[in-house]
């Protein structure tokens, strides 16, 4: 009897090996089509996974750009409008708070700084201290004009031109012209203070130093051994003699000595001027050599020994003093610093005098 149990699909005729081979060969081939298929999909998702990546990469780098252009762009405008503010706040400090604009009420001493280099452009310039002068000879309140010296010296001219309006101040006589010597009042400095009806120095302040100076270098001889040749170009025979990298005849050292011994003939005529008969008798005076306040007071160099407080005290009843000494314009000094640098960079000469009435 036939087994009604027989399933066709599972109990088939049995297959030799070859079909068995043939028949997996066909099951392969029959399955590659789909793999392959999925592994270019994964693949075409892969791809756009990254390009998502990167694009969200690039996009967020645009936006810290962004943000670091805009901090920048606010930072300088507002350092912009920072520098309008100072330049509006100074400029109105000038015109209504500057010393001299309104003097102190009741007697006051008038007080002009000397501070630092005597120079055209530094702060203790002629024009700056002619003014300055010039206000507190004015104010009605100012019992005395002083000058408050802390300086080394610096140029022959500006000294000239401050000591010539002194005398021109002190001989008209409506109020004293008086000078306070501070740290050191020294060479130009002193040739100003000479023309004061009176000196006060401390014990320990250094006065003095009535001289001239030339100071600079030779280097010819450097560049010699580096093989640098200096081409300097002229009309005149003498007209580069103080260059520093060519030879100084000895006509030409003895000339440029006799121009030094006439601006100290200069220096010495005005201070024997303004001290007169206080002037002790004395060579070394205009030899360059510089005192303290004390050997300065018995040489007649100084007339008192003490300070700006002791004078206030000694002259007024209620001790009080008023500056009149004009601002200086900070971005002026920052533009003029800056250009002064610049000058020596490029190697364009200056305008200042070589000769210096300054202590070195």
């Amino acid at each position: 009897m036939e087994d009604d149990r027989r399933d066709d699909w599972t109990q088939g005729p049995e297959l030799s090996a070859e079909q068995a081979r043939e028949a997996q060969r066909r099951r392969e081939g029959d399955e590659t089509p789909q793999a392959s298929d999925e592994d270019a999909e994964t693949l075409r998702e892969r791809q756009r996974l990254a390009q998502q990546a990167m694009l969200d990469r690039w996009i967020d780098g645009v936006l810290v750009e962004q943000r670091r252009s805009r901090r920048w762009k606010l930072f300088f405008r507002f350092l912009f409008a920072l520098l309008i503010l100072a330049s509006l706040s100074t400029t109105l400090y000038g015109l209504f708070v500057v010393p001299g604009a309104t003097s102190a009420a009741g007697p006051h001493l008038g007080i002009v700084q000397v501070e630092g280099v005597i120079d055209g452009d530094a702060r203790a310039s002629a024009e700056r201290v002619i003014e300055g002068v010039q206000r507190a000879w004015k104010a009605p309140g100012a019992e005395a004009v002083v000058l408050h010296i802390d300086s080394p010296g610096g140029s022959p001219v500006q000294s000239q031109r401050i000591y010539d309006e002194l005398m021109r101040l002190r001989v008209q006589g409506d109020k004293p012209i008086i000078a306070v010597i501070e740290d050191i009042g020294a060479s130009g400095a002193y040739y100003i203070a000479s023309a004061a009806d009176e000196i006060v120095a401390a014990p320990a302040s250094l006065v003095g130093s009535i001289g001239v100076i030339n100071a600079g270098f030779g280097f010819k001889e450097a560049l010699e051994r580096l093989g640098v040749e200096r081409r300097v170009f002229t009309a005149g025979d003498n007209k580069a003699f103080l260059d520093p990298f060519s030879d100084i005849s000895p006509e030409q050292r003895d000339f440029w000595q006799r121009v030094l011994a006439t601006t100290h003939r200069q220096f010495i005529d005005d201070v024997k001027a303004g001290r007169g008969d206080r002037l002790a008798d004395d060579e070394r005076l205009f030899s360059g050599l510089i005192w303290t306040g004390e050997q300065a007071l018995d040489l007649g160099l100084v007339d008192e020994l003490g300070s700006l407080d002791t004078l206030a005290r000694e002259r007024l009843e209620t001790p009080r003093t008023q500056d009149y000494t004009p601002q200086l314009d900070p971005f002026e000094r920052l533009a003029r610093r800056f250009g002064r640098v610049a000058a020596e960079w490029v190697g364009v000469p200056q305008a200042a005098s070589p000769l210096r009435y300054q202590i070195y």
